[in-house]
């Protein structure tokens, strides 16, 4: 049977399958869903399990467990290493959903439901691919899973993990299935991903709330200052001001910029599916090339004061705010985290008091288009696809591929099926039903074809 019968066979299955570990709501940054986190880790392992794997267990950390499993045919073939992770992000506000987030729900082919996309639709095809090739004798490779809980906090406890099973993990590449395509018609592998500087501030002004009629106009509001500080924070160019932040960015020459412009891209449809009259950004560069080769630096959250109904003319004590950054190769996650503190603490007028703090980060990585998994996937992809992938830059951040290349001296291969237009992390996250089914069919032949090319 092949893998097209297979899926047409199966496809209800695969999909109420996805549906039951998408109902699981496996939020890792509330504590509150502690044990639904160790429900979606015994659900994969009982998927991996009646895929075929062997060892499979459920390990436990500091923090929410890794499901890991793998299938070992002999040492003289080649090993993947699958990553994935079951955690996902909040579904605040969920007012906004149009249906309920943890209750997946079909329209026009596109499953609803958070962490359709990211990332349990996409690791849920490895283990539907790697069923198939189980049940017909088709898996040419050594393969292992590490499906991890913590990815959307930064994967805490990961990094341990893998220094304390290094000879466990041994592979020849890394899978990772966390990414999007250029579109369902046009294909692509992400070849880069931008790294990551994650803070939280904190401006504290008097020691207490105050009423705004008798103290306003005396006191420093904090989230006046914090408003302040952060405008001050870009230039008029679109430029980040921190000094010395843009030191080590690479700056990527004009043939590799005219490469770039080759992938398709509408900027009316752009902005038509934003809801947006026009983009904004860094001066002298194009939408893709701000959202994929630039550094960045926006406000993920600020508050302070009254959020309540009505209203309370209060002279708010503190104000906070999260900023992101998102680096780009050669800058330094921990270096761009000092060189924020330093310079957002000298930017505060002596009528307040700044606390920064970091959370998490991750640092920018390159993937090479010559290696063998590169080319296997390339193939892999127009076989199924019936055109070559677009090697295209991602805007977006997954830490633990440099960390994987730190600690066990691997290179990730970033082979992702969806699409920027999922919304992830937002509300109304989907995955379409098409690119669910079309990576099962993919991931097969990504295994047969780097099983053939390994051995030349």
């Amino acid at each position: 049977m092949t893998i097209n019968q297979y899926i047409e066979a199966n496809k209800d299955r695969f999909l109420e399958e996805l549906f039951n570990l998408l109902r699981i709501p496996s939020v890792s940054t509330d504590k509150r869903y502690k044990e639904e986190i160790v429900k979606a880790a015994h659900f994969l392992k009982n998927s991996l399990i009646e895929a075929g794997a062997d060892k499979v267990e459920v390990c436990s950390t500091p923090g929410n467990p890794i499901v890991y499993g793998e299938k070992l045919l002999g040492e003289e073939l080649p090993t993947v290493l699958v990553y994935g992770h079951y955690d996902v992000q909040p579904a605040d506000p969920e007012h906004l959903w149009h249906t309920p987030p943890f209750e997946p729900t079909v329209r026009e082919g596109k499953i609803y439901a958070r962490g359709a996309s990211d990332d349990k639709g996409q690791t849920y095809m490895h283990i539907k691919a790697f069923e198939y090739m189980m049940k017909h004798e088709q898996l040419p490779c050594n393969v292992k899973f590490m499906i991890e809980g913590e990815e959307e906090i930064g994967s805490v406890h990961l990094a341990d993990f893998v220094r304390a099973n290094r000879e466990k993990l041994q592979a020849d590449v890394i899978l990772i299935s966390d990414t999007s395509m250029i579109s369902n018609e046009i294909p692509s592998i992400a070849t880069g991903l931008r790294g990551l500087s994650y803070m939280e501030v904190e401006i504290i002004g008097p020691n207490r709330d105050l009423h705004s009629g008798v103290y306003g106009g005396a006191v420093a509001n904090p989230i006046n200052v914090l408003c302040e500080m952060i405008a001050s924070l870009k230039d008029e160019k679109g430029r980040i001001t921190i000094p010395h932040f843009y030191d080590k960015v690479e700056e990527l020459s004009p043939a590799e910029r005219q490469a770039m412009s080759e992938a398709p891209f509408d900027l009316e449809t752009y902005k038509k599916e934003l809801g947006i009259k026009e983009v904004f950004g860094e001066q002298g560069y194009n939408t893709l090339e701000r959202a994929s080769i630039r550094p960045t630096l926006d406000v993920n959250g600020i508050w302070g004061g009254y959020t309540g109904e009505g209203a309370k003319t209060v002279l708010p004590s503190k104000a906070h705010a999260k900023i992101s950054m998102r680096l780009v190769p050669h800058q330094n996650s921990e270096e761009i985290s000092q060189l924020f503190t330093a310079h957002f603490q000298s930017i505060a007028p002596k009528t307040v008091k700044v606390n920064v703090s970091f959370h998490h980060g991750g640092e920018p990585v390159v993937v090479s288009i010559n290696s063998i998994a590169y080319k296997a996937a390339e193939k892999a992809y127009e076989k199924t696809f019936g055109r070559k992938p677009i090697p295209k830059r991602e805007g977006g951040s997954i830490p633990i591929v440099a960390m994987f290349k730190k600690e066990l001296g691997l290179d990730s291969l970033l082979m992702g099926f969806g699409l920027d237009s999922d919304a992830i992390h937002s509300p109304n996250e989907h995955y379409g039903i098409f690119n669910y089914l079309k990576g099962i069919e993919t991931i097969p032949y990504f295994y047969q074809y780097f099983a053939e090319m390994s051995k030349k």
